[in-house]
């Protein structure tokens, strides 16, 4: 058969298609192929599973859901719930890595719901139920496998999945009611929808993302549903009841639970009837339920240029199907997506063609999806975006590829029906035959025919085996082993003042689910800036120092508990404190021999709080920065105070200078070497865990490991400064390794051989620090 009669036979198919519907072919969902096909999906993610947290808002969210406290801004009730469930099921041996399942199976019964939406789109289209289910399950290998989705299915990093499983369902349903809009269910089904909008916004806002295509399929298939008042009441009702887990909320921030972000409660110390059903609750809950820290743009204000928002999606469109994280294929890269963003349009022409039904639903959700949410979410640059505009342009603090899961993870029922097209014409040259269809006679290949033409096929395996190395998380323990190594540098009772989202999750995930320093205070600098966190640290137990499961580098000496919260004052007070202050000329703090002359233009309420610390709970408590903090001692007037024990650095009574086990490192500043040493070779694990990686993919959070060399490295120098060649040679061999496990030996310069550790830190003096390393910018979120 000629390419012109295929093409011919292809034509013949829609036309003799058009007149069969699903009635007249006695069509029977394959919920049992669904659910193998599914399995499968889950069966990949349980090999490729994370065992613990990961990087992000992993920690965050896992630690909320054990807890059953209150994550970010709006507070996402519906996870909370199900997360808490999860995590208590005897499914896994780690809390952390029963949510991390919770993730995967939500992927994998959206990946059986696409199934059964391609395989009744193809009910119009392939007259055999064998051909049928394959189509299914080309959509399940596609979607399945599709970098983002696969990467978010493998650890829970916040609510994504879980709103995906909600719009699969959906989907579903609607292409369900699409069928027959006057049947006897129809109406419960669009009640259920209702219900399931409502229920799927207290798990993520894009649990609302099917209701414009939801509302258009109504308009199209049966107008006459919205003169119909009762239902429309029924709707409404469904809708809002969905809605009722926010309720939870009030309640159980009046339990102050350890994570309570935004503190929608009114109450102060204990849940009371007044204090809930009080105007400060609902003025808290709202301004919580509108994300009002965060202050997002209107979307007249675009953030960047929509074409380069629309840029920002064809990145991550093109990671779906090869994530090259280390630019090693970019040709193959770029062609796989042209080549799928085709199988895309025409797996939508033909599911226009083919069944209109549904597609007055489906295509309107695309759009919803791709072009709808593009325009909505209104991001600044990409943060691995066109690299060659550096900082010139304002970029995401994190690529937000997840953001667009649910279309990469929903487009696999167009690139599927798309592949399933392709086959079908190369199969068509090879010879056909005409069949009956519903009514209609159309032309279809041979089964022989098909069998030569099915090497096509194996295109759907490009994004499972591009995909493995980068989506896969199985083993990967470094950021528990980073958040433990963290707190372990810090003293009995210290405060550790951390920045951002990867030095402060990862630590909550530690002390609250694992156990692990609950007696160090973690004080977020961004959060601090808010009244809700000044409050949480007010009302922080003193927890009791566990000398058996902490380091033996602290065992010589006893050390004493304090008594109450890290800074004194009434909750009135911290109310009150102003969210900045210009700095008074001459402006200097003083605590005991420590003067500290600030060298910002305005104190944030964050940097008034530190100074608090240091004068209420010093030295009774050790104060620490993170090494992630970067200059921000220097920014307070406190460098000549603080000196490097591991991965943080200590504010001592009295100016350090070098001598007596303290060495100056140029461009790192002082350095405890005994300290660090044994921190690093007695304590530290992610130092293993590291070295034991394939690359890091998230380059946004790259920073991490890059502390881990520059902590190496810096030791190592120190140490040869005291003249101990050999600890040095080990330290500095074992952080070439982390650089090398992260594929960073050029960005540290040990490809230079031989490399001198003083050329790898660079810098002329020990009185102005580096640059921060920091993982992350301040915790604001789109």
């Amino acid at each position: 058969m000629t390419v012109a009669a295929a093409a011919s036979a292809t034509s013949a198919r829609t036309a003799g298609a058009s007149s069969a519907t699903a009635t007249e072919l006695d069509y029977r969902p394959s919920y049992l192929a669904a659910t193998i096909a599914g399995t499968v999906a889950f069966l990949l993610y349980l090999v490729t599973l994370a065992p613990t947290t990961s990087m992000w808002d992993t920690s965050e969210y896992i630690a909320a859901a054990y807890v059953l406290g209150i994550p970010h801004p709006p507070g996402n009730p519906f996870f909370v719930l199900i997360g808490r469930v999860f995590s208590i099921l005897p499914i896994a041996p780690t809390v952390a890595m029963r949510i991390n399942v919770l993730a995967a199976l939500s992927s994998a019964v959206s990946a059986g719901f696409w199934f059964l939406v391609t395989e009744r789109v193809l009910v119009g289209w392939m007259p055999r139920r064998w051909q049928r289910i394959l189509g299914g399950s080309l959509a399940v290998l596609i979607g399945a496998t599709a970098f983002t989705v696969w990467n978010q299915s493998v650890v829970n990093e916040k609510v994504y999945t879980v709103s995906l499983v909600g719009l699969a369902v959906i989907c579903w349903l609607t292409v369900r009611w699409c069928d027959d809009p006057e049947g006897p269910v129809a109406d419960r089904l669009l009640v259920l929808v209702a219900y399931l909008l409502g229920l799927g916004y207290t798990n993520h806002m894009a649990g609302m993302l099917a209701a414009p295509a939801v509302g258009f399929a109504v308009l199209i298939r049966r107008p006459q549903t919205l003169l119909r008042w009762k239902l429309l009441v029924a709707l409404v009702a469904a809708g809002l009841f969905g809605l009722t887990p926010f309720a939870t909320q009030p309640i159980r921030a009046a339990h102050f639970p350890a994570i309570n972000e935004g503190e929608p409660t009114g109450c102060v110390t204990e849940l009371k009837m007044d204090c809930t059903f009080s105007k400060l609750t609902y003025d808290r809950f709202m301004y919580n339920f509108n994300r009002g820290q965060y202050g997002k743009p209107e979307l007249g204000e675009r953030q960047a240029p929509f074409t380069a928002q629309l840029g920002m999606y064809w990145l991550y469109f093109k990671w779906q199907w090869l994530r090259d994280a280390y630019h090693e294929h970019p040709g193959a890269q770029n062609g796989l997506a042209v080549f799928f963003f085709i199988l895309c349009l025409l797996g939508g022409w033909m599911h226009f063609q083919k069944d209109r039904r549904s597609f007055w639903f489906f295509g309107p959700l695309v759009f919803t999806m791709t072009l709808g949410l593009i325009f909505y979410l209104n991001f600044k640059y990409g943060h691995s975006q066109a690299p060659d505009l550096g900082d010139s342009v304002p970029r995401e603090v994190r690529d937000r590829d997840y953001f667009y899961l649910w279309s990469f993870s929903a487009l696999s029922v167009w690139a599927a029906l798309g592949l399933f097209y392709l086959w079908e014409t190369v199969a068509s040259l090879f010879g056909a035959d005409d069949v009956r269809l519903g009514r209609g006679t159309v032309t279809e290949p041979r089964p022989r025919s098909f069998a030569f033409a099915s090497p096509v096929l194996a295109i759907a395996f490009v994004p499972l085996f591009g995909n493995w190395t980068q989506a896969s998380r199985a083993g990967q323990t470094d950021t528990t082993d980073f958040a433990r190594d963290l707190l372990n540098s810090v003293e009995p009772y210290g405060v550790l003042i951390t920045v951002g989202d990867n030095d402060t999750f990862p630590l909550w995930y530690a002390q609250e689910v694992e156990g692990i320093r609950k007696d160090v205070i973690v004080a977020n600098t961004s959060l601090m800036n808010t009244d809700w966190y000044v409050r949480q640290m007010l009302r922080r137990p003193v927890y009791e120092y566990d000398k058996a499961k902490g380091p033996a580098i602290y065992n010589d000496r006893e050390w004493t508990k304090p008594k109450g919260p890290p800074f004194i004052m009434t909750f009135d007070e911290a109310d009150a404190l102003p969210l900045a202050i210009p700095t008074p000329q001459n402006a200097a703090f003083q605590k005991d021999s420590i003067i500290a002359v600030p060298r910002t233009p305005q104190l944030m309420k964050a940097d008034q709080l530190v100074y608090f610390m240091i004068r209420d709970a010093y030295p009774a408590r050790p104060i620490y920065f993170s090494r992630t903090a970067g200059g921000y001692p220097y920014e307070l007037g406190l460098e000549r105070y603080v000196v490097t024990q591991g991965m943080a650095k200590k504010l001592l009574p009295t100016q350090v200078a070098p001598g007596r086990g303290i060495a100056a490192i140029p461009g790192e500043g002082l350095v405890d070497v005994q300290r660090s040493y044994d921190l690093w070779t007695k304590v530290f694990t992610a130092t293993k865990s590291l070295a034991a990686r394939n690359g890091w993919v998230d380059d946004a959070s790259v920073g991490i490991p890059d502390l881990y060399v520059i902590s190496g490295v810096t030791l190592a120098e120190a140490l040869a400064q005291a003249g101990q060649m050999a600890l040095s040679d080990s330290v500095y061999q074992e952080s070439k390794r982390i650089a090398t496990a992260m594929r960073r030996v050029e960005v540290f310069g040990f490809d230079r051989q031989p490399a001198p550790v003083p050329e790898l830190l660079g810098g002329d003096t020990a009185a102005k620090p580096s640059a921060p390393v920091t993982p992350t910018a301040p915790p604001k979120r789109p």
